[in-house]
């Protein structure tokens, strides 16, 4: 149980979906996916790729500090989208806010550009080290900021923002800090990013004379002309995995106790790591994520949660894995249950802020923005409480319990 009531002031995002809440919100409402075909050194791919609008903004940033311009996009998609967060909970550099920004991969497109150079010339450019460091994200946020706070930057693959959770709100418990800066960032379209997923055969193939390629998605009735979804997330018909990559940076503000802003409020955290038999998989039923929800849960009635952001990310073990976790907790009790993978692919890091703001919105409109292509089995009246669910590589399970209040 948490000592201290902790509120969610503020969430800010760049992501496929846009920037603004209202957007990200219609964005949402609409069963259409936000992945498309991208050509990356040649080669299509599948992906979910920011708005022309937000690439401009990157663009912009990089021009406005001579400082800036040597940044990798993880870093400046994290300062935007903290600006806006602290903007939208009021924070001024008097709060002496902590920052605990992550990413899975960090740098991966400078280290890229960098790796090919000294490939080519056999020499790298002088920034190459601090432009690559992983704890450059908080630092360069705390920069922008002046926040005069702690800075900690981490990687726990795809846990890595509901991680920094997590570390915030040990912060805020323990009388050490009354505010935290909590996300993570991800630009994971690069090649090499790319051709690694590839590797490990989980990623969604375009190309249909591909015998890697996942069976042709089928499409909802209810829909005429949008596209095929390429992440068939939490679809148990597919036979092949269908993992696609998006990039996003997403933040959000933690204060202490009770808050007249607050989107809403983080009730219960879990965490738990699974006793792996390879280095990519997770336990057959996610013993990770089942002890990860029933630490977040713990006297929480299960018929009181009334939908779950799962993790899902559309690959054949992944998906199932996951949901025989959740009917080992719930049993017949089961929640409505939904992933945005399907929509905007899997950011990586940045995926478990997404999450969040998923459930937030849900939270705010009352309404549940299921699986397209799938019909839900458990339908609820109402949204009271919101579980949400992210685990990477190594098996590191996080599970954070939100209500309205």
């Amino acid at each position: 149980m948490l000592k201290t009531k902790i509120s969610i002031t503020s969430l800010a995002s760049i992501s496929p979906l846009g920037k603004e809440a209202e957007l990200i919100w219609k964005q949402y409402l609409s069963p259409e996916t936000l992945i498309s075909v991208q050509s990356f050194n040649g080669k299509q791919q599948f992906a979910a790729t920011l708005p022309q609008e937000l690439r401009h903004a990157i663009n912009a940033l990089r021009k406005e500090d001579i400082k800036y311009k040597a940044l990798d996009e993880t870093v400046l998609m994290a300062i935007l989208a903290s600006r806006q967060a602290i903007a939208e909970a009021g924070w001024t550099v008097d709060d002496a806010f902590g920052i605990n920004i992550g990413s899975s991969r960090g740098a991966t497109q400078l280290f890229e550009k960098y790796h090919k150079e000294f490939i080519e010339t056999g020499k790298t450019a002088t920034l190459t080290s601090p432009t690559t460091t992983l704890g450059n994200i908080s630092s360069w946020i705390a920069h922008d900021l002046k926040s005069t706070g702690p800075e900690i930057s981490h990687s726990i693959t795809c846990s890595t923002a509901l991680h920094a959770v997590l570390n915030a709100v040990a912060w805020l418990q323990s009388g050490m800090a009354t505010k935290f800066l909590v996300g993570g960032s991800e630009a994971p379209l690069t090649p090499f990013t790319l051709a690694q997923m590839q590797a490990l055969k989980i990623y969604a193939n375009p190309n249909p004379n591909d015998t890697n390629n996942p069976q042709p998605a089928t499409r909802h009735p209810q829909l005429q002309d949008v596209e095929a979804y390429p992440c068939r997330a939490f679809d148990f018909t597919k036979t092949k995995n269908t993992m696609v990559l998006g990039e996003a940076a997403a933040v959000a503000c933690l204060e202490v106790g009770d808050n007249p802003k607050a989107l809403g409020y983080i009730t219960g955290i879990g965490y738990a790591t699974d006793n792996l038999q390879h280095n990519i998989s997770i336990s057959e039923e996610a013993l990770c994520f089942q002890k990860s929800m029933a630490m977040a849960l713990q006297n929480t009635p299960l018929e009181e949660v009334d939908a779950i952001v799962m993790h899902a990310p559309g690959t054949l073990k992944g998906d199932s894995s996951e949901y025989k976790a959740i009917q080992k907790i719930f049993g017949d009790k089961l929640p409505m249950l939904t992933t945005n993978k399907w929509k905007i692919g899997h950011t990586f890091g940045a995926s478990g802020m997404l999450n969040l703001e998923l459930a937030l919105l849900m939270l705010q409109h009352q309404t549940f923005i299921g699986i397209p292509y799938i019909d839900e089995p458990n339908p609820r009246p109402q949204l009271r409480n919101i579980l949400i669910n992210a685990v990477g590589f190594g098996g590191n399970a996080v599970s954070v319990l939100v209500a309205k209040r």
